[in-house]
């Protein structure tokens, strides 16, 4: 039985309390396929780490709505690798039980290690749209989630556009290759399981919410939502003045400094962003893929300028993002890309470096972000050989009114799983984790905090560590005259260690990775002293730094509430 594409779009039309109500139900059944993902998933990057993204597709494969706590790296990067897929495996053909996959990284989200997966709806044999999902795998052979491969071949296990699943049966023969070519068969072929329940749970609320509600078919509800994100965002854009802003940022690269050059382009309601002049790629794995370079490009946009619509497909029709072919941030293949994120998220930085200078009330202070990705292998105390990935981060920059945030997320969002959670997957002891005085940049609205880290390697056999990380010589810049914040550090043993790349781990090991702060938002000048009083007060800052960097007068003031 093969479905039929649903008709022609009607001219469909909702009141405004209808359409807000169909909207925030879309929003429920991705968020519902979204715990299912969680609860049967069988890793800690999954469950704890929220490295995972939930997406409801009308039959165009337009976004209509992501899961609540999405990561922006999979926003915008589903639909299109549903394009790719669609042009292998035309509407006509899809059955109830299909399940496709990829994780290349030009179809997908950039690397290897996140498998995008994608299932029909068909109701009353007719197509009415897709659930797709992307999560994070706890392994994908190779040499591991690393930054230090030369090409994508040695990245990994390099699956093409491929069933999953046939008409509710899975491809054992697949599922063999994938068990043979990682580290952790159960856990990987596990959260891949999850995932296809995840996509059960999503066809199985919308089939329920067609019922209800008696819809002919998705694509007018779709045009409805997506119309609506659409005119919000370009009226969001066209209050900003028309120009081009333009901003140069120095990367610490891997082996040596990278530049990422930005042009933001206003023109009305629509917004481009070109990063012609960037450095060219390079034969480590840290290139981003054209289509991480977007998502990192158009979220910090859309926080900053309609942070408060929901997000789909028309939230990102007036954003342009463009670059080189052969660059850092648009890579040809077979380029190594695993470690993505250490140039892709200074995307972020860049979005507000240019967008600051038509809009400063708009935008914050760079934030920690590349942030380092720890991730340790090792044996368990039943000889198993164990992996965690530690999600963590440090302050988030300065903003208008007020501070940066803590030991928080941005321009992602994954999660620090707590540290009992981490003990027991691998063999590792927590010494401290715990906030650095004095690390967020000086400013009248100073930088979140970074953390420290340090966890002794407890397992009976050597281990070793793979570090990815940024920010060592270059911290997160301040904002209208805020000062940076402080840089990254890896030490085992109080020794520095090497910053990209894998590093043994001997029983007793001492492994320390300090999270920077961000940079600081204004004139340290201006800063209330009551703010710095509160500061060193709470432990935040030391009084001898506080002093160098604001003056004396905090310490006449008073312990009340900071304005």
């Amino acid at each position: 039985m093969t479905a039929k594409r649903q008709g022609p779009v009607s001219d469909v039309r909702f009141d405004p309390v209808t359409l807000s109500l169909l909207w925030t139900r879309l929003i429920g059944i991705v968020d519902e396929a979204a715990i299912t993902l969680v609860r049967t998933s069988f890793s800690p990057v999954v469950q704890e780490c929220n490295d995972y993204s939930c997406t409801l597709m009308d039959a165009r494969g337009y976004a209509l709505a992501d899961n609540t706590s999405s990561i922006p790296a999979f926003l915008g990067t589903l639909p299109r690798t549903v394009r790719h897929i669609l042009a292998k495996f035309p509407v006509e053909i899809w059955v109830p039980g299909d399940v496709v996959i990829t994780n290349n990284p030009w179809m997908g989200t950039g690397h290897l290690p996140d498998f995008s997966m994608v299932a029909p709806i068909i109701h009353r044999d007719r197509l009415y749209g897709f659930a797709g999902t992307v999560a994070h795998s706890v392994d994908i052979g190779g040499l591991s989630w690393a930054s230090h491969a030369q090409s994508v071949f040695e990245e990994g296990l390099h699956l093409p556009i491929v069933h999953l699943m046939r008409a509710g049966r899975p491809d054992e023969q697949l599922l063999d290759i994938i068990r043979q070519n990682v580290r952790f068969p159960e856990l990987v072929v596990g959260d891949l399981m999850a995932q296809v329940a995840a996509c059960e749970t999503c066809i199985d609320c919308t089939r329920e919410f067609i019922d209800d509600t008696g819809l002919d078919g998705l694509d007018g509800l779709a045009n409805e939502v997506q119309g609506h994100a659409e005119a919000t965002m370009r009226a969001a854009i066209a209050a900003i003045p028309d120009g081009r802003y333009e901003t140069s940022i120095i990367l610490d690269g891997f082996d040596a400094p990278l530049t990422l050059r930005a042009r933001l382009t206003v023109n009305g309601a629509r917004l481009h962003m070109d990063y012609d002049g960037s450095s060219p790629q390079v034969s480590w794995g840290i290139n981003s893929v054209l289509n991480y370079t977007y998502a990192y490009t158009a979220y910090p946009l859309k926080c900053a300028l309609d942070p408060l619509t929901p997000k789909n497909e028309g939230t990102y029709r007036p954003i342009e993002v463009t670059a080189p072919e052969g660059s850092i941030v648009n890579p040809l293949f077979p380029a190594p890309c695993s470690g993505r994120h250490l140039i892709g998220m200074y995307c972020a930085a860049a979005a507000y470096a240019t967008l600051g200078q038509a809009a400063p009330e708009r935008v914050i202070a760079e934030s920690s972000g590349p942030p380092a990705r720890p991730v340790i292998v090792g044996a368990g105390d039943d000889g198993d050989l164990r992996s965690l990935i530690i999600f963590a981060w440090g302050g988030t920059g300065g903003r208008p009114g007020m501070d940066g945030l803590s030991c928080t997320a941005f321009p992602g969002n994954d999660n620090c799983a707590p540290v009992e959670i981490m003990e027991a997957a691998v063999p590792i002891r927590f010494i401290r984790k715990s906030l650095i005085p004095d690390s967020g940049g000086a400013g009248e609205f100073r930088g979140g905090l970074g953390q420290d880290i340090t966890f002794a390697y407890t397992g009976r056999q050597s281990g070793y560590v793979t570090m990815m990380s940024a920010k060592f010589n270059t911290p997160p810049s301040g904002i209208f005259g805020g000062a940076p914040g402080t840089t990254t550090e890896f030490l085992i043993n109080d020794r520095p260690a090497y910053q990209n790349g894998r590093v043994p781990l001997q029983p007793g090991d001492i492994v320390t990775i300090r999270f920077p702060g961000g940079g600081g938002y204004g004139d340290p000048a201006r800063r209330h002293p009551d703010r710095v009083a509160r500061d060193v007060a709470d432990g935040k800052a030391t009084a001898a730094r506080a002093t160098a960097l604001y003056g004396p007068a905090w310490r006449n003031a008073g312990l009340r509430a900071a304005p």
